[in-house]
């Protein structure tokens, strides 16, 4: 956690946490589901699991650890994937990570009317305006949320943007795997 403030909330601290792990892989990555757990929690019921993780020195009391879900099934849409999603109760929250292509707002206007998702897809990655940008979207299971975005060229951690709501539709499809 080297990058990340010492001001910002847990659920903060853990996508910034989640975000430069991810960087340090590199672009071009498959998605990363992660499950998030109260590291309190997770020291005084799994000691084992903690000192594998290096959590047994921390000295912060509050806290969440972010942990690596099974690889997400290539080929399978994400909302399909996360639809089949369900959480034992010791995990309070969950993070993905995504690639993705994006446009500026003034490009939506110039986005062709009929276009099949595939054929929308391609469009996106021939338009000269386009960014890669890395998402990280968290939620909690009480419905807090966060989000750091980083674009490709822009990869640096000073240039990481944060915030609770850049990624609303993400942020609600996590919310619903903690929904009976």
């Amino acid at each position: 956690m080297s990058n990340t403030p010492m001001a910002a909330s847990p659920l903060t601290r853990a996508v910034l946490e989640i975000d430069e792990y991810v960087s340090g892989l590199g672009w071009d990555q498959p998605a990363r589901l992660f499950a998030l757990v109260d590291t309190a929690r997770l020291r005084a019921q799994e000691p084992g699991l903690a000192a594998q993780l290096g959590l047994e020195d921390e000295q912060e009391t509050t806290g969440l650890t972010p942990i690596e879900q099974e690889e997400i099934p290539a080929g399978k849409p994400l909302d399909e994937f996360l639809g089949t999603i369900a959480w034992p109760d010791a995990v309070v929250g969950c993070a993905l990570t995504v690639e993705r292509l994006m446009l500026p707002p003034s490009a939506e206007a110039s986005v062709p009317e009929g276009l099949s998702d595939k054929k929308l897809t391609q469009w996106v990655a021939q338009h000269p305006d386009r960014q890669e940008v890395r998402m990280t979207v968290a939620v909690l299971r009480d419905g807090t949320r966060d989000s750091a975005l980083r674009l490709r060229e822009k990869d640096s951690p000073t240039e990481v943007l944060t915030g609770g709501e850049l990624v609303p539709g993400l942020a609600e499809a996590l919310s619903a795997t903690f929904e009976d």
